[in-house]
């Protein structure tokens, strides 16, 4: 939950998500549904959708695998979680190199190439860290005292250097360009793309919704409808902005009401769907239209 979405974020989602599965057995005999479901709301689906299929392969392995190789087999698993569960959970003299631990290693060694080309220079100096007696000796306490090094004393703006411990060693100090490090190449403008939402909502409340392809955008999260999806009158309802990582999507919104929802349809109260946040927005959207209008 972590990759790519901050603590505050996900203290409530974690806690709720461990009491959902409190083992991994548990999570693996879930339906990939519900964990999404448990996951609406924190974005990048398919970490869910890896961290299911995770759970049932080490519950057919009777347990995690506790060499590099072993977790690197796993779903979802890549550089970067199998050195950090590698050192945190089996004290494995690995490295895993984070966005701290990446401005660290720029700023220690004044690696001025930006971001992201400069991205595979920094990885293989900040390796060099692992030489350190600490960080062979106990190579749990070293990873996680990095981590806290770059999201407290050496943070992205403003680095605290006279009170870094590593200070004697900084190149980027001895030069006086921490603060400009890592570099980052001026990121292109975000793409636009638009598209519609339709909100059908019956008497009691209920929303019409669909299951997206397990694959893509949304992959495999309830969502409003992208068509017309029955014989109503439509309203406009205006429309609604989502940042996505890679671009912008504006929906415009539809709102209808109905007696009663097309039989078999998927569908659920409109208060507390578990809805990814572009979809809770147009839901949002679609209600207060109503509501304005009654």
């Amino acid at each position: 939950m972590l990759q790519q979405t901050v603590v505050a974020t996900v203290h409530p989602y974690y806690a709720k998500f461990l009491a959902a599965y409190p083992r991994v057995e548990d999570l693996a005999a879930a339906s990939v549904e519900d964990v999404c479901g448990h996951w609406a709301g924190l974005g990048y689906y398919a970490r869910a959708r890896n961290l299911h299929k995770c759970a049932v392969r080490v519950a057919e392995l009777g347990g995690f695998p506790c060499t590099i190789e072993g977790l690197r087999d796993l779903p979802g698993i890549g550089p970067y979680t199998a050195n950090a569960i590698g050192a945190i959970a089996f004290g494995l003299p690995v490295l895993p190199v984070d966005g701290n631990v990446e401005r660290i290693a720029a700023r220690i060694f004044a690696i001025t190439t930006p971001l992201p080309a400069g991205k595979p220079e920094i990885t293989a100096a900040a390796q060099g860290f692992m030489a350190d007696k600490a960080a062979q000796k106990a190579p749990s306490d070293f990873a996680q005292a990095l981590f806290d090094l770059g999201a407290s004393l050496c943070a992205p703006k403003n680095p605290d250097c006279p009170s870094c411990p590593w200070k004697a060693h900084c190149r980027a100090h001895q030069q006086g360009i921490a603060a400009t490090l890592p570099a980052r190449a001026k990121k292109p403008e975000r793409p636009r793309r638009i598209g519609s939402a339709y909100v059908l909502l019956d008497k009691a409340g209920n929303v019409l919704l669909l299951r997206r392809p397990p694959r893509g955008l949304l992959g495999g999260m309830l969502a409003l409808p992208e068509t017309p999806p029955a014989s109503v009158t439509w309203a406009e309802a205006g429309s609604i902005e989502h940042i996505f990582t890679h671009f912008t999507l504006t929906l415009s919104v539809f709102v209808a009401r109905c007696k009663t929802l097309p039989k078999g349809a998927l569908s659920a109260p409109a208060a507390t769907a578990q809805l990814p946040s572009v979809m809770r927005k147009a839901l949002d959207a679609g209600c207060r239209a109503l509501n304005h209008n009654a």
